[in-house]
């Protein structure tokens, strides 16, 4: 038998991600600088600990409700009330997910198979694409421009809509790229879609980290409510990637699908993660403001520090990446991060690893010590100096 010939096609031909090699390689190479993996270098804030701590003293060990704890259901809503005017129930329009991406997953799931169309801004998250294509649905990719700061526009998004149009991922603010939508960019897409048969999938997991002022939800807007996902959780704000939990919101039918996939698929959410979130939503406000603080000061460190090397960079006003254009240098964004790497031991990220369209850019992570961050940049300079075109 040929173990090969037994693999699904829909498998086999979804190449590996294109994060990881680099994670890898940088893990094998002494006094290396990574600013490749989006993951806070803050450790989870000690209250947030501590109640998964006491959870596990009490004993609390066993499967949580398929959904989620209750009452991590009404700090959810409590939260998303709070922060971004949005209204949910508790009982019927929230499910706790294995992370975002879980959230992601499902609710494709849930709502394409073969036939159906998915509209996918790039560059964007390395798993929507998969996602999409693992239930057979078409992904239809529209390639964000730098001139427009990488947002989405209501005329790109339109050419893109067909009959066969079932969802929209809006994946903002936006890794790789620190992109963000105001309220008058999402306005432009709610006249494109509100009439259509078109579920919007809403990626905001960095919501919080949105440095020019609040981040707006799309499904703020009321005509939107009831056919958007809003896909969020723990990882970044909290500095929680490894608890893996994250929690989807929307109208009550979709979210009921979902909770099937979710009940078979996954069964719950880790119960020690979900005693620690409850705490998370109601006591560490502060926690997050500090360390939003902290990664603006480094954002505007990295910005000024590849314009001063010669490389063009919008300023990024989300999640914690610059999108830098190397294309002055005259090399492949693969190129530019293999021969950094071994030139200056300094790990970034193809921008082709979240789509085509990002040749010519890198992502860099600045989730990492101011004191990496400003050594990393002398490196880059030097290394950019070194390879002008």
């Amino acid at each position: 038998m040929n173990m090969s010939d037994m693999i699904s096609p829909l498998v086999k031909n979804i190449p590996p991600s294109g994060i990881r090699k680099f994670f890898d390689l940088v893990n094998e190479m002494k006094d290396a600088i990574s600013l490749s993996i989006g993951e806070p270098d803050f450790v989870t804030p000690w209250t947030v600990r501590e109640a998964g701590i006491y959870s596990l003293e009490k004993g609390h060990t066993h499967y949580s409700p398929n959904a989620g704890f209750m009452e991590l259901r009404k700090e959810i809503c409590n939260y998303l009330k709070r922060r971004y005017g949005l209204s949910y129930n508790p009982e019927k329009e929230v499910v706790v997910t294995v992370g975002g991406s879980e959230g992601i997953d499902i609710a494709l799931r849930s709502l394409v198979s073969q036939g159906d169309e998915v509209i996918i801004p790039e560059p964007s998250f390395v798993s929507y694409k998969p996602c999409a294509v693992f239930t057979g649905a078409t992904p239809v990719i529209i390639n964000l421009r730098d001139e427009d700061e990488f947002r989405l526009t209501p005329e790109l998004l339109e050419k893109a809509i067909t009959d066969k149009t079932k969802v929209l991922i809006l994946p903002f603010p936006n890794n790789p790229t620190g992109a963000i939508m105001t309220r008058e960019d999402l306005e432009k897409i709610v006249e494109v879609i509100k009439n259509r048969d078109i579920i919007v999938i809403s990626d905001e997991i960095y919501s919080e980290l949105t440095y020019s002022g609040e981040h707006v939800s799309i499904a703020s807007f009321p005509e939107m409510k009831d056919k958007t996902l809003v896909i969020n959780g723990f990882s970044k704000a909290y500095a929680m990637t490894g608890w893996r939990l994250g929690y989807a919101c929307g109208h009550p039918d979709l979210i009921e699908a979902m909770y099937k996939v979710h009940q078979y698929a996954i069964m719950c959410s880790p119960t020690t993660a979900q005693y620690a979130a409850v705490e998370a939503l109601k006591n560490a406000d502060d926690e997050v403001k500090s360390m939003v603080k902290e990664y603006n000061r480094r954002r505007r460190v990295l910005v000024d520090g590849f314009r001063d090397a010669g490389l063009d960079c919008f300023e990024p006003l989300g999640a914690f990446y610059v999108f830098p254009c190397i294309k002055s240098t005259g090399m492949s964004s693969s190129d530019f991060c293999e021969k950094l790497l071994i030139e200056e031991k300094v790990a970034v990220v193809p921008g082709t690893a979240f789509g085509d369209c990002g040749e010519g850019f890198v992502r860099v992570c600045y989730s990492r010590s101011m004191d990496n961050i400003i050594e990393a940049i002398k490196r880059i300079k030097r290394f950019v100096e070194r390879n002008k075109n």
